[in-house]
């Protein structure tokens, strides 16, 4: 597994990590739902960690919120008398609040009581990367943007070695470069949703700020396995995160990939990963996997050759 270098904090992560959302099982956040489904099989969870560790992968991605915490559990049980064996990205900032709402909360005091909440679940006396939860709205992001002061004491406790920002629009993330603030973004990118590319890509290079893509298989359908008719239960968040128009485009374009794939002889999860990593700018590139054949196969793109300047071009052209 290859290895590159988290923006400016001088830690290395292979190309590949793992994103825990999914192994955490179901969750809400108010009355929404942010879990992948009804269920999820522990043992099976634990295989696919382990397999990614096996196959080199060193960086663990996973939120407070994921599984109301199961997702740090599983890491911290997982990886207990081989913490420096691991990186792991944990992240904060929401809650369900006293009325029953989803709500968020970028004040120092909120995150460093999370940070403690987080800590005891991954089993852990620090976090390697520690990510502010998708504030939104300019007042969201100028509370986040303020409270570096109370991250900052958290890193000189040694609780956390550095922080950085899960962002939603690419503007939120050119606002924390402008700002100077934290050490990573965390953002939307993948072949079928490249605005980052435009900007946010070249700026975070130039200012040493590690760019983690999230949800770079378009939460599953980069894989090739969904239809235009495919259903999801009402406890994946994919059944309101994704319109029917959305996932039409999504699944015709992800079509338009097939025949490159099979050209290279390679699955199409794999073709989205490499993609990715085509771009410098990209520190660790953060797939989910619920299976061991799925970590096993998501890993493979931090040990192929990478993509040629020429197959990148054509993945663009396919997908438009």
């Amino acid at each position: 597994m290859r290895v590159r270098t988290l923006g400016k904090t001088g830690i290395k992560v292979s190309e590949v990590g793992f994103g825990a959302w999914a192994v955490g099982g179901p969750a809400s956040l108010g009355q929404l739902q942010i879990g992948w489904g009804d269920s999820v099989d522990d043992t099976e969870s634990i295989r696919a960690i382990e397999a990614a560790f096996e196959c080199g992968v060193n960086f663990f991605d996973t939120a407070d919120v994921y599984g109301a915490g199961h997702s740090e559990e599983l890491l911290g049980k997982i990886f207990a008398g081989r913490r420096a064996q691991v990186v792991i990205a944990s992240k904060g900032g929401n809650l369900t609040g006293s009325d029953g709402d989803w709500q968020k909360d970028f004040s120092g005091r909120f995150l460093t009581a999370r940070v403690e909440d987080s800590l005891r679940r991954l089993n852990s006396d620090y976090i390697d990367l520690y990510q502010l939860h998708t504030p939104r709205g300019e007042e969201q992001i100028k509370q986040a943007l303020g409270n570096a002061q109370a991250l900052d004491k958290l890193v000189e406790q040694g609780k956390l070695r550095a922080y950085g920002i899960s962002v939603g629009p690419v503007a939120d993330a050119l606002a924390q470069i402008e700002a100077g603030y934290g050490a990573s973004i965390q953002v939307v990118y993948n072949i079928l949703e490249r605005e980052p590319e435009e900007e946010l890509l070249p700026r975070a290079k130039a200012a040493g700020v590690g760019i983690i893509p999230r949800v770079p298989l378009a939460y599953g359908f980069l894989t090739g396995k969904y239809s235009a008719d495919s259903v999801f239960s009402e406890k994946d968040h994919r059944s309101h995160s994704v319109p029917p128009e959305q996932k039409r485009d999504w699944v015709a374009r992800a079509d338009r990939l097939k025949p490159l794939a099979a050209e290279l002889d390679i699955p199409m999860a794999q073709l989205a990963l490499q993609y990715i990593l085509a771009n410098d700018a990209v520190s660790v590139v953060i797939p989910g996997a619920r299976n061991e054949k799925q970590a096993r196969q998501n890993a493979l793109a931090g040990t192929a050759k990478p993509l040629s300047d020429e197959l990148v071009e054509r993945i663009r052209q396919a997908v438009g």
